[in-house]
């Protein structure tokens, strides 16, 4: 659209969006659709610049961290990753970092048992502020090689023979449960979930479940916790993962090859919901790893304001999905 100087009121500038930009000469001016703001070129610094003071808006946002590792040996589940949202001012032009935090390993295979490993932290962190949701508690394994902690975001689940079960950060998520010390099946215990503690089901082996947002345009559960192993055949189901992407844990209807005397693999925690791995028993052919973390932002209206990750917009709102590391710009 050319500029159009409307008598003494108003001059109209040329209209486009910031990949329509042309090749930078002195003296061109413009407004940037998809920004809403005008801007100018600067041939020192050879930039577009806006022409005002930048005026703040608000983003709604959503943080996950990755889940953590199923134990081995009567193995617990791995607890959610820690889950947050809130809203943040920020600054046309201000950048965010944005990590996004993988999913702890599976305890080392073998039959000596052993604890998972914890989930990495997810970040949003700029000038108006930084988030951070901490790493799903390691699912506690029952043996001497215990790696890492299962305190975490939430708490991984305990094993057998009273290997404790993880604590959460609090407002993050919610401790693991305990897993039998001598009783059979000798099941592991339950990770933690955002919205509810390990061991919601009989032998306290069940995944807590996790908690809904609706800032992706439709409901979504994220950070629910692993389920525990059974160690021995008694007809019963390993623990059940809980609500968002927490893996179910392993039993006699996954059992290895070779292992028929004990449970086999958990479940792996599902991908970009923060959900804790289920636990394990003996194994050598690997064990389960918790699930990736996930970053979301959004604002009112549906004209792109920012930049980074995945772009989409619904109900009014724009949204950008952070499934790997990377920024976002206001």
């Amino acid at each position: 659209m050319p500029s159009t100087v409307l008598g003494e009121h108003a001059l109209t500038l040329p209209i486009g969006t910031t990949a329509q930009r042309p090749a930078g000469a002195a003296g061109l001016i413009r407004y940037n659709s998809s920004l809403g703001y005008p801007e100018w070129y600067d041939t020192t610094t050879s930039n577009w610049l806006a022409f005002y003071s930048a005026v703040p808006y608000t983003i709604n946002y959503l943080v996950v961290a990755g889940g953590g590792g199923g134990g081995i040996h009567s193995g617990g589940g791995g607890g959610a990753g820690g889950m947050l949202t809130g809203t943040l001012s920020v600054s046309p032009g201000d950048v965010y970092t944005v990590t996004v935090g993988a999913g702890g390993a599976g305890a080392p295979s073998g039959s000596g048992g052993g604890t998972g490993y914890v989930g990495a932290n997810s970040v949003l962190a700029g000038a108006g502020g930084s988030i951070t949701c901490y790493g799903g508690g390691a699912g506690r394994g029952q043996g001497s090689n215990a790696n890492e902690t299962p305190n975490g975001g939430s708490g991984g689940g305990g094993s057998r023979q009273g290997y404790a079960a993880g604590s959460a950060v609090s407002g993050q998520g919610n401790a693991g449960s305990l897993g039998s010390q001598e009783q059979p099946p000798y099941p592991g215990g339950g990770g933690g979930g955002r919205g509810q503690a390990g061991g919601n089901s009989s032998y306290q082996m069940g995944g807590g479940n996790g908690q809904a947002s609706s800032i992706s345009g439709s409901s979504v559960t994220y950070a629910g916790g692993g389920g525990g192993n059974i160690q021995v055949n008694e007809g019963v189901q390993g623990g059940l993962g809980g609500s968002g992407g927490g893996g179910q844990g392993g039993d006699f209807t996954n059992r290895q090859s070779g292992q028929a005397s004990y449970g086999g693999r958990g479940e792996s925690g599902g991908a970009n919901t923060g959900g804790g791995a289920g636990g394990n028993g003996h194994t050598s052919g690997g064990t389960s790893p918790g699930g990736s973390g996930i970053v979301i932002v959004s604002y009112s209206g549906t004209t792109q304001r920012g930049s980074g990750g995945s772009v989409t917009t619904s109900g009014g709102n724009t949204i950008h999905t952070f499934t790997s590391s990377s920024s976002y710009t206001a």
